[in-house]
């Protein structure tokens, strides 16, 4: 099994309830899943920015490091402004919680 310890993201402003009452290990647990949550999104956004380039780096779309970049940031921003929901929901699913 491989260890996803090192996948930890910035957690946002706004956190959920139970994260923000569950102390330190539960922030650690959902800066973890967020960092899962950034690491898909950024896949996401990196097959669509290569979807999209038109020829390459070199008569259309953007390099190919240029394109790692934006998948990035687009990532780094989404999971910024409290991602796309799987962070809050890997949290509870791994805590055991019920998802109503």
């Amino acid at each position: 099994m491989s260890d996803l310890s090192g996948i930890t993201a910035k957690l946002p402003a706004v956190l959920p309830p139970e994260v923000r009452k569950g102390g330190k290990e539960a922030k650690e647990a959902y800066g973890a899943a967020l960092g899962f949550e950034q690491m898909l999104v950024k896949q996401l956004t990196k097959s669509m920015a290569d979807s999209s380039a038109v020829g390459g780096g070199e008569n259309g779309g953007a390099p190919p490091a240029y394109r790692d970049m934006i998948s990035d940031q687009i990532a780094t921003a989404i999971t910024s402004a409290g991602g796309i929901g799987l962070a809050e929901n890997l949290y509870k699913q791994v805590n055991g919680e019920d998802q109503a």
